[in-house]
């Protein structure tokens, strides 16, 4: 149902249906509109899809008001403008006040390319970990993207969806069931356990593929935030070996989440994803490859662990 056919799309699909069901509900851009599958929204709905211009933080601000007389805003930029720029009106004035945001960063990590360094967030799952009252999900297809719509509907608090907005490769089958708090097991094993996320999931599943004679367990960790500990526990646990790949700084990602959950249960691992660096102008193939983060990187770290003693 969902192949070839760009994560905004389906973004922008969704809002319309929901900004018709719903009264309650409204967008909020900060000039990216046209970028992020958003800007059709103001001809049907001129009174609940804004452009606020670039001012991201006004923005911010903005919709934690509208939260707060019972609206329900969405608000939407580039990934380092959805977080790093208005880290502190996302800290303040919607997560201690827990106000009912929904903040949508697009192009996160490297999936900027040709935007480069300056719009390729290394940082926004760090920034946003250590702020109280926030879930973060990354949605790794457009399958998945639309099953979960219902529950970050009905989950009231700050929410971040960290979307690639561009073609993914489609993971999910139609008859996916989603679960914001649990992680999805992709595969099942016993040798090791690959935690990934967002576009390293299809990078780890090629990874599988050439691994002949491990048998590995992948897990798509969707929620960074909170973590579905205990799944990560109970596959570290069995496997006794765990490789995490992110398209995210090493430091302070999914794979300090992992290992933090995993501080009373450590086992050998090693952190595939953006290593402590800026980004650059690019493709995606390039910028994996300069960045350590192909499925030859995965393998070459599954094949290290497995004969480390």
């Amino acid at each position: 149902m969902f192949e070839n056919i760009e994560m905004r799309v389906v973004l922008g699909n969704l809002l319309k249906e929901t900004l018709e069901k719903d009264k309650k509900v409204v967008v909020l851009d900060a000039d990216l509109a046209n970028a992020n599958g958003t800007l059709k929204l103001r001809d049907s709905f001129p009174d609940r899809a804004f452009d606020v211009g670039v001012a991201e933080a006004n923005m911010a601000s903005m919709a934690a008001g509208m939260a707060s007389y019972g609206y329900k805003p969405f608000i939407t930029s580039f990934t380092p403008f959805a977080t790093r720029r208005i880290a502190d009106q996302i800290a303040i004035s919607i997560c201690y006040s827990n106000m009912n945001v929904k903040i949508i960063g697009t192009d996160p990590g490297i999936s900027a390319e040709f935007n480069g360094g300056t719009h390729m967030s290394v940082e926004d799952i760090g920034i946003l970990r250590g702020i109280p009252n926030i879930v973060i999900y990354e949605p790794v297809d457009a399958v998945q993207l639309f099953k979960s719509w219902d529950a970050i509907l009905n989950y009231v608090g700050p929410l971040y969806i960290r979307l690639f907005r561009k073609d993914s490769k489609i993971i999910f089958k139609d008859d996916y069931k989603f679960d914001l708090f649990k992680a999805d097991i992709l595969k099942e094993g016993k040798d090791l356990t690959i935690f990934a996320s967002g576009i390293m999931v299809e990078e780890s599943l090629k990874a599988i593929e050439e691994l002949k004679g491990i048998d590995i367990e992948l897990i798509n960790v969707h929620t960074i935030k909170p973590i579905d500990k205990e799944t990560v526990i109970k596959s570290a646990l069995k496997t006794k070996r765990v490789v995490i790949a992110e398209n995210h700084n090493i430091i302070n990602g999914l794979g300090s989440a992992i290992l933090e959950t995993l501080e009373n249960n450590p086992v050998p691992s090693k952190r595939i994803g953006i290593p402590d660096r800026f980004g650059e102008v690019g493709k995606m193939p390039y910028l994996k490859e300069i960045m350590h983060m192909t499925k030859d990187d995965i393998i070459q770290a599954v094949k290290e662990l497995m004969t480390s003693k």
